[in-house]
Order: structure tokens, then C-alpha cells, then sequence
């Protein structure tokens, strides 16, 4: 795609999702040319998400235009709106014509819920592989998962990899490459612990009783 077309991004957000799979994307996006970035919700009210930072929809349902992208984000209040019906008709009126429908996180959820992701591979948090499978989905446990015009990114940090992944498709590399060097994402973790796979058993038992015990995740 050229990079002198306009691009329609709509990013769903919602009480109690975590900021950072969406506003990571959002940094990448908003370094892009000619996109059109949407903050979507049922209102225009505040909305604090589970770290407590409150962030501002600019765009309803209701008034929301045809997307050309739309992507969702995981959280731990998610569990409380998943299944809200004027949620998931709003995913599938708009992947009825989006040229992409993406998610970061547990947001795979949304679109597999409203039936956006039956045949399709697709990524989610790690807490969530099980559940998302559940619901007839084949998990990959890559960073960015791509099958046709679904891409789905794995949990919370890898929401940047998946914007710029997104970025490449949208703009072409040499804009997603600038986007990167502008947010200079030039990652390396003090620790090598970052998906169950690297963590170790005993780690990973301890996360998974923290995020539920501590944090109230609903992992089924």
C-alpha cells in the first residue's frame, strides 16, 4: 500500500483495559503519514483502565466511520465486558468491511467472541492461550501472529511489534522502520524471562497466582 493513502484506524477501548496494548500502538500509528486515528467506545466519558490511568474516547459507536483497521486490547476488565452484545455487534459491523481486524493481548477475545476469528490462527497473552482456543481458535505463540488480513499480537509490550509490524503493511518498511527510530524501540530486558517459555516452571506458577489472586484475572 502506498504510503500517500489515507488509513482509518480505530482503536476500541473500554473500562479496565490495560493502556499500554493500546497506547503502545497508538505511538507507532501516530508517527505514520495520512492516518486517521479513532479512540472508540459506547461514549465520549472518561475511561480509567486497570493501572488507573484515565484515558479520554473521542469517538462513539454510534458515530464511529468505516475502518480500514481495528484493533482491541486485553485487560483485566475485560471479563466484564466481553460478552456485552452492543460490543460485539459494533466488531462485527465494522469487520464486515475493515481491511484489517486486529488485536493485542486478551483482545483476541473481542474478535473471536464475535465470531471474527473461526479458520484463523491468532495470538493472545499467555494466560489466555487455553481460553482462546476454547472458542475454536488456533493460538500461536509468536510476538505478531498474521493470517490473511488478521493480525493479532501476543501480550501488552508486544502491542509495539504488532504496530509496527502493521506499520510496514500500511506505509511500507521504510515508514514502519522510521516509526521504530522516532520511539527509539531498541529493546533489551534486563531479564530474559518475558514469555512461560523462557521463564521456567516455577516462575511462571507464581505469575499465574499473582494475576489471579492478587490482580483478580479471570482465567479459566
Amino acid at each position: 500500500m502506498s504510503d500517500s493513502q489515507k488509513h482509518v484506524i480505530g482503536l476500541v477501548i473500554y473500562p479496565g483495559m490495560t493502556a499500554l496494548d493500546i497506547v503502545g500502538p497508538q505511538q507507532v500509528f501516530s508517527a505514520l503519514p495520512n492516518v486517521e486515528i479513532h479512540r472508540i467506545w459506547k461514549t465520549l466519558l472518561p475511561i480509567k483502565t486497570d493501572d488507573g490511568m484515565v484515558i479520554l474516547p473521542d469517538t462513539t459507536f454510534e458515530n464511529c466511520p468505516p475502518l480500514d483497521v481495528i484493533c482491541v486490547g486485553g485487560g483485566l476488565g475485560q471479563v466484564k465486558v466481553v460478552d456485552d452484545p452492543e460490543v460485539l455487534e459494533f466488531f462485527q459491523k465494522q469487520g464486515r468491511t475493515a481491511k484489517f481486524i486486529t488485536s493485542v493481548c486478551g483482545g483476541s477475545e473481542f474478535l473471536a467472541k464475535a465470531g471474527l476469528l473461526q479458520g484463523y490462527r491468532a495470538a493472545t497473552h499467555w494466560m489466555m492461550r487455553e481460553q482462546l482456543a476454547t472458542l475454536g481458535v488456533e493460538v500461536g505463540t509468536e510476538r505478531v501472529v498474521i493470517d490473511r488480513n488478521r493480525m493479532t499480537g501476543g501480550g501488552v509490550t508486544a502491542g509495539i511489534d504488532f504496530g509496527l509490524t502493521i506499520a510496514g503493511v500500511l506505509c511500507g518498511e521504510e515508514a514502519a522502520k522510521m516509526a521504530q527510530l522516532l520511539m527509539e524501540y531498541d529493546p533489551a530486558p534486563p531479564f530474559d524471562v518475558g514469555s512461560p517459555e523462557k521463564a521456567g516452571a516455577e516462575l511462571v506458577k507464581k505469575a499465574m497466582s499473582y494475576a489471579v489472586g492478587t490482580l483478580g484475572l479471570d482465567v479459566k
